[in-house]
C-alpha cells in the first residue's frame, strides 16, 4: 500500500511541477509570513496527552526567544494518523515546514524525495553535530549523513517490583540479565502466589529490540543500511529463541498476557513483578507505585551466551520538508537548533522521560536533581551508553516497517494462542513481510 501511495505522490508532484530542494519557481508559494514580516513555520507532531503541553511550551519558549520566526505546533493524532495526513498533503501547499515522524517511517521519508537532509543545514551552518548522543543520532544517519534531527528518544528497559523480589527471597538489587535468569525469577515469584512473575505486552518493538540485544539484524543488507532491504530475518534463530522463551513462560504460568496499557496497570497494582516498557514510562510507573512498593530497573534481558548486543533508540525525529521555500526551511532550522540546546533538552527530558539528545543536557542542574529523584533512570542512561553502535543496534530500516510490526505482533499472538509453533509463525511472518518489502522496493528503484 505504501508503495502505491508513494508512486501516486511522485506522479502528483510531477504534475504540480514542484521543485525538489530548489528555490521555488515564480508563481509558487513563497512561504507564509505573519505580521511585520515574521517568518511562519508549521510544525506537525504526534505528541498527545500531557506531552502536548510540553511541546507547546517548547514552541512558546522559542517564539519568545526571538522576533523573526513564529512556530505553530499542530497535533495530528497518532504516529499512523500523522503519516497518513502527511501523505495526503504531499504535492500541495497545505503541508508542514517540519514534521515529526516515528523512527520506523524513516525509510519512507528518505525515499519520498520530499525532505531536505538535516546534514545540509548542519554543513552550511557549521553546526557541531558531535554534541548529539551518538547512539541516538546513529539511527537517523545513513551513509554518514544525518537525515533528520532526533526529537523524542527512548529505549526499553526491564521494570521490576523490588518488594516482590525480596518477598520471594530474590536479591532486589540484582535484576535478571538473561532470559534464563528472568525465567527463574518469574517462576519463583509466581509460586509464592502474591503476583504473576512477568508480563510482556504484545508489541512488535520488543521483538525488534530483543533481536538487537542478541547483536542480530532484523532485515538483510546490513539491516537495510548497506542497500535497500529485500528480506525479513524475523524467522532466524534469534527470533525463534525469543518466541520459544516467551511461550514457555506463559505455559508455565510464570507470565501472562496483557496489552501494553494493561501491563503497566497490572505492574502498578502489584499484580505483576516484571514488565518491559519504554524508558519514557519510568516517571509514571514510579509515581504510580509510590507508597506501595519500590520500582527497580534493569537492562533488557537476552539469552545467555548471546553475541554482544544492545538496544535500538525508539521514538521519533524531525524532518524538514523540501517543498517549502528556502527562507522557511532556514527559519525552521533555527527552531530545530533551539530545541537541541541543553536547557530545552533538560526541560523536555524532565517533563516527558525521553532521553536528552544532547550530552551537555546532563550537566544541567535540573537534570542532576531529577536523576536524584528518579535514580532508576540511570539504568536507561547506562544501557544507552554501553550499547555499541553496530548495524544491529543502529536499527533496521524498511519502507513497510509499520506493516511489518503489525505482522510480527500477529505472529506472536498465534504462538501464544497455540495456533502455530514459533518457527512456523515467524516463517509465515517473514514471507509476508518480505513480499511487502519487495513490492515497496519496486516503487523506488
Amino acid at each position: 500500500m505504501i508503495g502505491v501511495v508513494l508512486a501516486a505522490v511522485m506522479v502528483l508532484l510531477s504534475a504540480c511541477n514542484v521543485n525538489m530542494g530548489e528555490e521555488p519557481a515564480k508563481g509558487t508559494d513563497t512561504g507564509s509570513k505573519t505580521e511585520a514580516g515574521v517568518q511562519k513555520v508549521v510544525f506537525w507532531h504526534a505528541m498527545g496527552g500531557a506531552t502536548t503541553k510540553v511541546v507547546d511550551q517548547l514552541v512558546a519558549n522559542f517564539n519568545e526567544s526571538q522576533d523573526k520566526v513564529q512556530v505553530e505546533a499542530v497535533y495530528q493524532g497518532t504516529y499512523d494518523d500523522l503519516l497518513s495526513k502527511l501523505k495526503a498533503s504531499m504535492g500541495t501547499n497545505e503541508g508542514p515546514s517540519v514534521v515529526q515522524m516515528y523512527e520506523i517511517g524513516s525509510r519512507f521519508m528518505i525515499d519520498s524525495k520530499l525532505i531536505t537532509p538535516m546534514q545540509d543545514f548542519i554543513d552550511a551552518d557549521q553546526w557541531d553535530a558531535a554534541q548529539l548522543e551518538p547512539n541516538i543520532s546513529g539511527y537517523y544517519t545513513f551513509e554518514n549523513k544525518l537525515y533528520s534531527m532526533p526529537f523524542n528518544s527512548s529505549n526499553p528497559i526491564l521494570y521490576y517490583n523490588k518488594d516482590l523480589f525480596k518477598d520471594a527471597g530474590l536479591d532486589p538489587e540484582n535484576p535478571p540479565k538473561t532470559f534464563e535468569e528472568l525465567t527463574i525469577a518469574a517462576e519463583t515469584i509466581s509460586k509464592k502466589g502474591k503476583a504473576v512473575g512477568a508480563n510482556f505486552a504484545i508489541y512488535g518493538w520488543f521483538m525488534e529490540q530483543l533481536f538487537a540485544s542478541q547483536g542480530a539484524e532484523y532485515v538483510n543488507h546490513g539491516n537495510g543500511r548497506d542497500d535497500l532491504a529485500t528480506e525479513s530475518l524475523v524467522n532466524t534463530e534469534p527470533g525463534v529463541k525469543v518466541l520459544t522463551w516467551w511461550k514457555e513462560l506463559i505455559d508455565s504460568k510464570a507470565a501472562n498476557r496483557r496489552k501494553t496499557d494493561d501491563s503497566k496497570k497490572a505492574f502498578s497494582a502489584g499484580q505483576v513483578a516484571m514488565i518491559l516498557d519504554s524508558t519514557a514510562a519510568l516517571k509514571g510507573l514510579v509515581d504510580s507505585a509510590e507508597g506501595k512498593f519500590e520500582v527497580g530497573t534493569g537492562f533488557l534481558p537476552k539469552p545467555a551466551g548471546s553475541a554482544e548486543g544492545g538496544v535500538i533508540v525508539g521514538g521519533a525525529s524531525l524532518w524538514m520538508m523540501n517543498s517549502r521555500p528556502d527562507t522557511e526551511q532556514k527559519a525552521a532550522w533555527e527552531f530545530i537548533k533551539f530545541l537541541t540546546s541543553p536547557s530545552q533538552q533538560a526541560y523536555w527530558h524532565i517533563n516527558t522521560g525521553y532521553f536528552p539528545i544532547t550530552t551537555k543536557a546532563y550537566e544541567e542542574d535540573s537534570v542532576k536533581e531529577n536523576l536524584e529523584k528518579f535514580p532508576q533512570f540511570q539504568t536507561a542512561i547506562d544501557q544507552l551508553h554501553q550499547t555499541k553502535l553496530v548495524k544491529a543496534t543502529q536499527g533496521a530500516v524498511m519502507g513497510v516497517f509499520p506493516e511489518a510490526r503489525q505482522i510480527v505482533e500477529g505472529a506472536i499472538e498465534e504462538v501464544l494462542n497455540n495456533k502455530k509453533s514459533p518457527q512456523q509463525a515467524l516463517d509465515d511472518a517473514a514471507k509476508e513481510i518480505t513480499a511487502k518489502i519487495q513490492d515497496y522496493n519496486r516503487t523506488v528503484k
